[in-house]
């Protein structure tokens, strides 16, 4: 008989730097810097979840060029990278879905690019995701609000995974379930601003996701006390 979550209603699994390896803060990192640039806690909040052209224009904005440049030079690296890194599933991102699963969760991936990169790195797992399996937040990220309206729900009912602060912070303003998953400390400044966001849950690794943990962020939400 399938264990139901007695509050949380929906689970938003982020794509990148969750169930896949992140192939973005690290080529925001090298592209600064190969511009000269200095790349601080404050310029990575500017660059992550944000729209591409919010964020190259920021990024051109410190930087020099247009934001266009920035973009395609951005691209090129990444393109350049992910030759060296392939995109791949992160260890214990399957069994993650699998437990969802096992707890008769709704369950969808988001993330900023279109879903053909969904289908490209997660269609062996597509099964394990509720229609419409993928939503792109490209035109309203962080994208916490308008994924909750999306499902018709309160923002207590959704719980998000996520490896960026920024999406924590809009998490906290709505009251909204939070799970950090920030990635390795050598390429960004993520876990420090979750801890000072205030985020609860703040995870090395996916199998520390675990049924305990969903149950006792499901408790939280119910109790109204998902945020420190």
């Amino acid at each position: 008989m399938p264990r139901h979550l007695s509050h949380l209603s929906l689970v938003a699994v982020n794509i990148d730097g969750v169930l896949l390896n992140d192939s973005f803060s690290p080529v925001m990192r090298r592209l600064v810097e190969s511009r000269g640039g200095t790349y601080t806690p404050a310029f990575e909040r500017d660059l992550l979840s944000q729209p591409q052209l919010v964020a190259a224009q920021r990024a051109a904005d410190g930087l020099g060029g247009t934001a266009q440049q920035i973009l395609e030079d951005y691209f090129a690296q990444r393109e350049e990278y992910v030759r060296e890194n392939p995109v791949h599933m992160l260890d214990g991102a399957t069994e993650l879905l699998a437990t969802l699963r096992s707890l008769n969760v709704r369950v969808i991936c988001y993330g900023g690019l279109e879903r053909a990169h969904f289908t490209r790195h997660l269609g062996d797992v597509a099964d394990h995701f509720d229609d419409p399996g993928y939503v792109c937040t490209n035109d309203f990220r962080p994208g916490i609000r308008e994924i909750t309206e999306l499902f018709g729900l309160r923002h207590d009912q959704v719980l998000f995974i996520d490896d960026v602060a920024r999406v924590a912070e809009a998490a906290r303003e709505l009251g909204t379930p939070f799970i950090g998953h920030p990635g390795e400390k050598g390429h960004g400044y993520q876990r420090q601003m979750m801890e000072k966001t205030g985020v609860r849950h703040i995870v090395g690794t996916l199998r520390a996701i675990d049924e305990a943990l969903l149950r006792r962020v499901d408790a939280e939400a119910a109790a109204g006390n998902v945020w420190r």
